[in-house]
């Protein structure tokens, strides 16, 4: 990744033939999506595309994106991609008190499950109080709906069958948003779930836990959104169905979703993904993620012969960073996560501000983004109306004062340029982000370009997307990663990242619900001020205040630099004149936000 940009377009040239010579025999032998589409059964199909497979069907167990569940799962409201307003879905109305401290929800009426069975005020209850609120399941949307300063959660009782009362210990101007698909919660059926909620494992943890893993057959899995998962095949495909029981219909009191299934690859090259696109076997390519900058200019040309469109959404609402592991925990048996003399190191606020000057943000953009992508300088997407435009500390490259502030802070270059601390340490540590994106790929590898003219050695290891959420997430073993957040419009989606009790607060990861005990947990000052912006935030709702409120957050993280945030993508995606219907821009996490509405013109 470090070639001259001429060498790297003709290097993807040479790869794209050879896995072109890779992939053309498998056209031959059957493996087209289109093949599925039997004489007995041509209904219209929808042809996506991941580079990961599902973790899991459980959604109060998902921590990844893409996954299925935005297909599958509806909350009680919906974020409108298009606006960014929240609206309607299973709950046909709410209301708020005076006060604002109790909202009653009004489902709609009739509401089924995917079997068939009635989607009640039960359902929501047993969603939020014995799955969300469960301090056993280490779902990640506790921290979309805790509460003030004792983090508690509403109470969410039935009133009736269709009516659901939330009673907040305070005002919380969040509450819509954290009951909002797709990034809020979803809601899961009792009937078939409850009882792994109660039902103890060997080790005391709810076999809800191992409920309803990818090992589960998918005609299983109980649903009430736009679809219902028909069959899985690991590392292949995953195919959906129309739930005949979703409650959406037009204007014309058709039942949605228009389509009748959808087809979602498993191809984890994106070299391999564009092939498969250009060549017709893909009707959409960057719902999920972006499309890489070099495949805009490219399919761009081809709009019209190949009759599909390219689609640049602006700026996406989600942030790329690279963090340092600043935990100083330990495991049960003693020893510590990360290296002592690494720790030092992370923990010292001139090495993290040192990087983030060493890190030409600007030639990322040019080069890997071929000048489509935002430097980003705030963890807030720059949709948001609360984003500041303005007053942010910003570490615009200078390799010369990130020096200086490594000799401030005692470390020391020897007569080769190479980086020791205090103590004689080679300054060394290793970077991880996933395989499967080679924009993210080759940004890492420029990053270990920069930090090496400041004398620092780089370890650099692309891995298994779901490998590193593991690591980082989970066992803690990993001292530098690069990977995005989603983002949007409420800084509260980003709770589960910036609080200290958060599952992707991994730079200082706390205990987890059903991980393995660690000792020596501790949050540092700046971690607490944050946590205590962020409640400060939830519960002031003026527009204004609270602007000002997450305004000092975003200031204090650029102050502190727990993360160092790098380029932001354009929205950039592909679609077949086929797909019609569709709203796109680059505000919501997921570009087929409005997937009911879709239809396929023959």
């Amino acid at each position: 990744m470090s070639r001259s940009e001429i060498k790297f377009r003709q290097g993807l040239a040479l790869l794209s033939l050879a896995v072109m010579a890779l992939v053309f025999p498998l056209f031959l032998t059957g493996c087209n999506p289109r093949d599925y589409k039997t004489q007995a059964a041509q209904v219209p199909q929808l042809v996506l595309v991941s580079p990961t497979d599902p973790k899991t069907f459980n959604y109060a167990n998902n921590q990844t994106f893409p996954s299925v569940f935005p297909f599958i799962y509806e909350g009680l409201t919906k974020e409108n991609g298009a606006t960014g307003e929240y609206e309607p879905a299973l709950a046909e109305s709410w209301k708020f008190s005076p006060d604002n401290k109790r909202v009653v929800f009004t489902l709609r009426p009739d509401l089924k499950w995917s079997d068939g069975k009635p989607l009640t005020a039960d359902d929501v209850v047993f969603t939020y109080e014995d799955v969300v609120f469960n301090p056993q399941i280490p779902t990640d949307q506790k921290e979309s709906i805790q509460i003030g300063t004792k983090k508690v959660f509403p109470k969410v009782r039935k009133i009736s069958d269709r009516q659901i009362e939330f009673i907040l210990p305070e005002p919380f101007a969040p509450l819509l948003a954290a009951t909002a698909a797709p990034d809020g919660i979803m809601i899961l059926p009792k009937h078939a779930l409850g009882d792994a909620v109660t039902k103890k494992l060997p080790d005391g943890n709810p076999a809800f836990i191992s409920t309803w893993g990818t090992d589960t057959d998918p005609k299983k899995i109980i649903t009430n959104g736009a679809y219902m998962i028909d069959s899985y095949s690991a590392g292949q495909r995953l195919i959906l169905k129309r739930n005949p029981y979703y409650w959406r219909k037009d204007q014309a009191g058709t039942q949605l979703p228009y389509i009748d299934r959808i087809v979602w690859q498993f191809i984890e090259n994106q070299d391999t993904q564009l092939l498969r696109f250009r060549s017709g076997d893909l009707d959409v390519m960057g719902d999920t993620r972006p499309l890489r900058p070099e495949y805009f200019s490219l399919l761009k040309r081809e709009e019209d012969r190949a009759n599909f469109q390219v689609l640049n959404g602006g700026p996406w609402s989600g942030v790329l960073y690279l963090t340092f592991n600043l935990t100083k925990a330990k495991d049960a048996n003693g020893k510590p996560f990360v290296d002592p003399i690494k720790s030092r190191w992370f923990n010292t606020l001139e090495f993290r501000q040192a990087v983030a000057y060493a890190i030409d943000r600007n030639r990322i953009n040019i080069n890997l983004y071929r000048g489509l992508g935002v430097v980003q300088n705030s963890p807030i997407s720059v949709q948001s109306p609360f984003a500041l435009k303005e007053g942010l500390r910003a570490y615009n490259y200078n390799p010369d004062k990130a020096r200086e502030l490594l000799k401030k802070a005692g470390f020391k270059y020897n007569d080769r340029g190479q980086l020791f601390d205090s103590e004689g340490n080679r300054v060394k540590f290793t970077l991880l982000t996933n395989s499967n994106n080679l924009t993210r790929v080759a940004i890492g590898a420029q990053v270990r370009q920069d930090l090496a003219r400041i004398g620092i050695e780089v370890d650099y290891n692309p891995i298994n997307f779901n490998v590193l959420i593991d690591k980082t997430n989970g066992s803690r073993d990993w001292d530098a990663h690069m990977i995005g957040f989603t983002g949007g419009i409420e800084p509260q989606g980003l709770a589960n990242l910036w609080m200290t009790s958060g599952g992707s607060h991994s730079f200082n990861l706390a205990q987890q619900p059903g991980q393995p005990k660690i000792q020596g947990y501790v949050a540092n000052d700046w971690e607490k001020e944050i946590d205590r912006l962020f409640i400060e935030g939830a519960r002031e709702l003026d527009r204004e205040k609270r602007k000002a409120i997450y305004g000092e957050f975003q200031k204090l993280v650029q102050e502190q630099l727990p993360v160092i945030h790098l380029v932001n993508d354009s929205a950039i995606m592909a679609v077949r004149n086929r797909v019609q219907g569709l709203k796109y821009s680059g505000l919501p996490s997921w570009g087929l936000w409005n997937i009911q509405e879709l239809r396929i013109k023959e």
